[in-house]
């Protein structure tokens, strides 16, 4: 039972960091080119 008491808020911490990484890629943007990828692997450069 003692882990517990360090793995449950060490879960929450790194859940809570990845929730924060997530939010943060969405709002600079990072997701908004979904078919560029899709088109940039058929060009010659």
């Amino acid at each position: 039972m003692n882990v517990l008491v360090i793995l449950i808020p060490v879960s929450l911490i790194l859940g809570g960091i990845g929730l924060w990484a997530f939010i943060y890629t969405v709002r600079s943007d990072q997701y908004d080119d979904e078919q560029g990828n899709a088109a940039r692997i058929l060009l010659d450069d």
